[in-house]
């Protein structure tokens, strides 16, 4: 049996060797990639981000905690956590999720940033493919932390929860740098702790200025003490019920594979495709093409790279 059949299969073995090839660039994985395209888009993507020490990791416990209860298989992908303003390591987070590393129905996967400078590892998207062809419901990306750079795991998720804590300081610093805008859900953590209704009663505020019909919910929670999971979970899935209901499923994602087709594109050619400014408008509808499973990313970036060449 093959590697692809094996991941159809639910291979978890499959799974871990695949990634570790996407990371590595591997040609064959890019392969297997574009013959299963097809079979992504039905997990529902979470990215979670919060400054160092928000508890993302616990947060991320308990949430998929909840979804086992009702049987759904969840993949988990944790950007290493090492930053320049804890020091922190991975080990960390695999300490938190100790219980989760032994449930036969959630996958997690630890990946380096290597050098990007996102706050999401290249590989990410690739595995994110690769966990939704595996067959997981719902795949968890947690971040390193949080900065202006870390826009980038709204590009790849369909909910973005932003994790806040009373008495860090952040959250202002959040509001000045603007990522308030990226948070489609969010979670004030550690909400027995002074300052806690402060916090929320800021975010609330800053939401008011949102003109968007999805007002993002503002949930306090005790992750450490299970208390607020099922509500949070609540919105996060109102959330994706929104966006399927209003038509905006697609539109998001439509332009999120744009940013990777181009991405993919940069990777090679990035001063080339921004010269061809005549080239915008196939590329819209190449990332139509691949949102809806007509076509992937791989491909559809190498069609552009042709044109290019031919120019």
């Amino acid at each position: 049996m093959d590697l692809a059949e094996r991941l159809l299969k639910g291979e978890k073995r499959a799974v871990a060797r695949l990634i570790t090839m996407a990371e590595n660039h591997d040609s064959e994985a890019i392969e297997i990639l574009k013959k299963l395209y097809k079979k992504t888009g039905n997990a529902h993507v979470i990215g979670i981000t919060g400054p160092p020490g928000a508890g993302k990791s616990t947060l991320t416990d308990k949430l998929v905690k909840a979804l086992r209860k009702e049987g759904k298989r969840v993949g988990i992908i944790a950007v290493d956590p090492t930053s320049p303003f804890t020091g922190g390591s991975i080990l960390g987070d695999r300490v938190r999720m100790n219980e989760l590393s032994m449930d036969s129905g959630v996958f997690i996967r630890s990946m380096g940033t290597r050098g990007h400078l996102g706050g999401l590892s290249k590989a990410t998207a690739a595995a994110v493919k690769i966990l939704d062809i595996y067959g997981a419901e719902y795949i968890f990306i947690e971040t390193v932390g949080v900065g202006q750079s870390e826009v980038d795991i709204a590009k790849n998720a369909d909910t973005t929860l932003m994790v806040m804590v009373p008495g860090l300081g952040d959250d202002i610093q959040a509001i000045k740098a603007g990522i308030m805008e990226i948070g489609d859900v969010f979670a004030v953590n550690k909400a027995d702790r002074d300052g806690a209704k402060r916090t929320a009663t800021e975010i609330e505020m800053m939401l008011d200025f949102n003109k968007s019909d999805w007002r993002p919910p503002v949930q306090k929670v005790i992750a450490v003490e299970n208390k607020g999971i099922d509500e949070l979970l609540a919105h996060i899935k109102e959330h994706m019920n929104h966006l399927r209901e209003t038509g905006k499923l697609e539109k998001k994602r439509t332009e999120n594979s744009k940013l990777e087709i181009v991405d993919l594109i940069q990777q090679k050619l990035m001063n080339m495709i921004l010269d061809q400014s005549s080239k915008e408008e196939m590329v819209n509808q190449l990332a139509k093409d691949v949102a809806l499973r007509k076509s992937d990313p791989y491909s559809a970036a190498e069609i552009v790279l042709e044109k290019i060449k031919k120019a």
